[in-house]
């Protein structure tokens, strides 16, 4: 396909007169038969990439997408563009709707589906029948992080790769260092792929630490930042709990519109919030990190954490959800001496001793059922025929690597220099020369004014939508 004609299908269809970053160069590479891993920056539109080439190659598009939530929320926004022909298969689906979407597999379009459960007999075997356009890793980092410890099966997508008969294959992640890249690539038995890297920074972002004293100290600055600071905000927490108790908070203590979003809520509470949010009807979210993947609100204007994230690389993407409209946006991690204390708890959850690892591999031998989430993934290594041995020295190198990349984060935040210089060293960039819009030094203030970001000084615009097509998407989740 020519170069025109790719640009008059991106206008007739998507009504763009431009690919953002990477975009055309990762569809010309795909339209060519070529592998792909693109690591391109939050809020370039990734998922326009397979929609695209899935409009021009036959066959069926298999998205692998690591959450539930947001295989719904990218369901539904197929089907807000007039895309009918799309499924996802998740454990909320019942038996007969399962059935049913498989039978139906030659008629979609896109299919998104966990790791867990492409490998199931029935799933597999149904897509083997079909012929594929497209396999898809979307946030394909989740191989290096999560793959050894946490959700083994994403080991495994290389191998059942091969059973689909190695289809062309595209690799979507917003950040990777080039340790990460080569898992990647290494996993999925691409060695020859295509790599379309772009740049993380996000010069429009300005980065933020405050440094504070206790708990009760974190509160009041997230209140003042979110009453003198520009909003639509995101704050992000840790826990689901959290989201609850400091949204109601805010909504008591301030005048700000202010929600909860987890992966608790319904998929139609989690459909009404996002909405709301969409349309201006709220300034302020308080989420787990699986609020804003896939999420097409271009004016957020600041970000929160109130929690820590657990790695560089995931506060990269979830800043990333601000100021995807180009305009000055801001940044804030909020710190108290010992929240890296969650992190380590949270690293501990997916740790396995040496003892553990070789008890359970009795229990795979005698045949004994799985009793936990720790068993479940080391049913994995078992049915895979590792050995004790290898499965000590995985879970061994990915603790190292988490305290690794836990005292990485500690640096940022403790840092007195450049706090982008160590982002973009993190990935492996050169540094670019510090300026006054870029970061906040050790001991400065936030300059509010300056970057045009005080409450009530930026004019959003809201994303509308027709009651038409509101109506139309509404009545496309009931189905």
């Amino acid at each position: 396909m020519q170069r025109d004609e790719i640009y008059q299908l991106l206008k007739q269809k998507y009504g763009f007169d431009e690919f953002r970053p990477g975009q055309y160069q990762v569809i010309s590479d795909l339209l060519a038969g070529q592998d792909v891993l693109a690591v391109l920056p939050t809020g370039t539109g990734k998922s326009l990439i397979y929609q695209f080439a899935g409009t021009l190659l036959p066959g069926l598009v298999v998205v692998i997408s690591p959450l539930i939530s947001l295989m719904q929320d990218q369901v539904a926004h197929l089907n807000y563009q007039g895309e009918k022909q799309v499924a996802a298969l998740t454990s909320q689906v019942d038996f007969q709707t399962r059935q049913l979407t498989l039978r139906q597999l030659p008629q979609l379009k896109f299919l998104f589906v966990s790791p867990e459960m492409l490998k199931q007999p029935a799933v597999l075997t149904a897509i083997q029948r079909v012929k594929l356009a497209l396999l898809v890793v979307d946030e394909a980092h989740c191989i290096s992080t999560w793959g050894p410890d946490f959700r083994p099966d994403y080991l495994g997508l290389g191998q059942l790769k091969q059973q689909l008969g190695s289809p062309l294959t595209l690799m979507l992640t917003a950040t990777a260092t080039a340790q990460v890249r080569q898992d990647i690539v290494q996993q999925l038995q691409v060695p020859q792929a295509q790599q379309v890297i772009y740049s993380m920074n996000r010069p429009n972002i300005y980065l933020a630490v405050a440094n504070l004293s206790n708990e009760a100290d974190k509160r009041e600055r997230l209140r003042q930042l979110l009453t003198t600071a520009a909003t639509p905000a995101i704050v992000y927490f840790s826990s689901k709990k959290q989201t609850e108790l400091i949204a109601e908070w805010l909504r008591s203590t301030t005048n700000l519109r202010v929600a909860a979003y987890h992966a608790g809520l319904s998929a139609e509470d989690r459909f009404k919030i996002q909405q709301q949010y969409m349309t201006g009807q709220l300034d302020v979210i308080c989420a787990t990190s699986a609020f804003g993947m896939g999420l097409n609100k271009a004016d957020v204007r600041l970000v929160i954490h109130y929690h820590l994230p657990t790695t560089l690389a995931d506060y990269v993407q979830e800043i990333g959800r601000a100021g995807r409209d180009g305009q000055q946006s801001l940044a804030v991690l909020l710190y108290a001496p010992g929240d890296e204390q969650l992190v380590r708890n949270l690293n501990e959850l997916t740790m396995a001793s040496a003892n553990q690892i070789q008890a359970d591999y009795q229990r795979f031998q005698q045949q004994q059922p799985v009793p936990d989430e720790l068993a479940a993934v080391l049913q994995f290594y078992w049915e895979h025929h590792y050995s004790v041995s290898q499965v000590v020295d995985i879970f061994d190198a990915r603790q190292r690597q988490k305290q690794r990349e836990l005292q990485q984060l500690l640096a940022y935040i403790q840092t007195a220099d450049c706090r982008r210089a160590i982002l973009m060293s993190h990935f492996g960039e050169a540094t670019v020369p510090h300026r006054e819009a870029c970061c906040q030094l050790a001991g400065g203030a936030i300059p509010l004014a300056e970057l045009g970001l005080t409450a009530g000084s930026v004019t959003t615009t809201p994303t509308t939508t027709s009651w038409k097509s509101l109506l139309d998407q509404l009545f496309l989740q009931k189905i």
